[in-house]
C-alpha cells in the first residue's frame, strides 16, 4: 500500500477546505462503473475480461487514493484547530453509496498522517467512535511552526530520530541527506511540506533541543553528526522507537526509508532492561 504522493497534500492553507464543503470526492457514475467491472466483468472473451476486470480494479484504487488524500485535508484541518473527530464525522465526507470503502481509506490515511505528518491519529472513545490527532511518540511539540498555519513536520523528526537510534546514537550527516535525497528533499532546495530541509534540521530542531548537530571529533576536512537532542531523550523512550519501528516495518519496505533490523528481540531485551 503506498503512501499518498506528498505532491498531492501541498495545498495552500485557503485551499485545505473541509472536504465536505466540496462536490464530492470522485463522480459516482465513475466509481459505480469501476466497482460493477472489478466484481463482474461482462466480455465472453477470457482474455478481454481479464483486461478489463484489471483496469476497473486500478482505477478504483486511483478513486480509493483520492478518497484517502481528501480524508488526510480532512484530518489536517482538525489537527490544527486541535479538534477531535468522530467516525460518523469522518464518514460524513463520503458518497453516501461507497461508505463500505471508509475502513481500507482511513488505515491508508491514517498511515500518512503518522509517516509524512508525524501525527497519530488515535481512538479516545471506542464506543462513540471519538479520535484525537496528537503527535507520534508523544512529542510535545506539534510539528507547526511560526503561526501554525504551515504543514506539521514531526514525520520528518520522527524519522530522524529512528535513523539516529538505529545506527548506534550518532548518524553521520553524508548518511541523512542520503536518505532524505530519496523523499525529493535537499539542501538549499525548498519543500512544499517541510521548508528548506538544512535551516529545518541544523537549527530550528537543534534550537528546541531535538537534535544535536556537532563535528565528528578529529575530523579533517570537518565533517558533521546528529545525535539526540536533551528534549528527544526526555520525551521517547528506546521502546517506544522500537515499537514504532515494529509497526512500520509491519507495513512492508515502502513505508520507511530505513530498512529496520529484525527488533523483535532487541525490543524484548530493551524491555528487560527497563528501557
Amino acid at each position: 500500500m503506498p503512501l499518498v504522493q506528498m505532491s498531492e497534500l501541498s495545498q495552500s492553507e485557503e485551499d485545505l477546505q473541509d472536504p465536505r464543503d466540496a462536490q464530492g470526492l470522485v463522480d459516482a457514475q465513475l466509481l459505480e462503473a469501476m466497482e460493477e467491472g472489478a466484481a463482474s466483468p461482462r466480455s465472453s472473451s477470457s482474455s478481454v475480461s481479464s483486461s478489463y476486470s484489471a483496469c476497473a480494479e486500478s482505477l478504483l484504487q486511483d478513486a480509493r487514493h483520492l478518497m484517502m488524500t481528501d480524508l488526510v485535508g480532512f484530518l489536517l484541518l482538525k489537527y490544527r484547530r486541535k479538534q477531535l473527530t468522530t467516525r460518523a464525522e469522518m464518514l460524513s465526507i463520503f458518497l453516501r453509496a461507497y461508505q463500505h470503502h471508509f475502513p481500507v481509506v482511513f488505515s491508508q490515511a491514517s498511515e500518512c498522517m503518522q509517516l509524512v505528518f508525524g501525527v497519530d491519529v488515535k481512538e479516545v472513545d471506542p464506543r462513540g467512535h471519538w479520535y484525537v490527532l496528537v503527535p507520534t511518540l508523544g512529542l510535545t511539540c506539534d510539528g507547526m511552526l511560526g503561526d501554525g498555519q504551515s504543514m506539521p513536520k514531526n514525520g520528518l523528526l520522527v524519522m530522524l530520530l529512528c535513523m539516529i537510534h538505529l545506527e548506534g546514537e550518532r548518524l553521520p550527516e553524508e548518511e541523512v541527506w542520503g536518505a532524505l535525497s530519496k523523499m525529493g528533499l535537499c539542501a538549499g532546495r525548498e519543500h512544499y511540506i517541510y521548508g528548506e530541509p538544512r535551516e529545518l534540521i541544523t537549527k530550528v530542531w537543534v534550537r528546541v533541543g531535538y537534535l544535536e548537530y556537532q563535528q565528528v571529533a578529529n575530523s579533517d576536512p570537518a565533517r558533521y553528526e546528529f545525535l539526540w537532542g536533551p528534549r528527544a531523550h526526555a520525551e521517547i523512550s528506546k521502546l517506544q522507537v522500537r515499537e514504532y519501528l515494529l509497526r512500520v516495518n509491519r507495513r512492508g519496505p515502502s513505508s520507511f526509508l530505513v530498512q529496520v533490523p529484525s527488533l523483535s528481540e532487541e525490543a524484548a531485551s530493551d524491555e528487560e532492561e527497563g528501557a
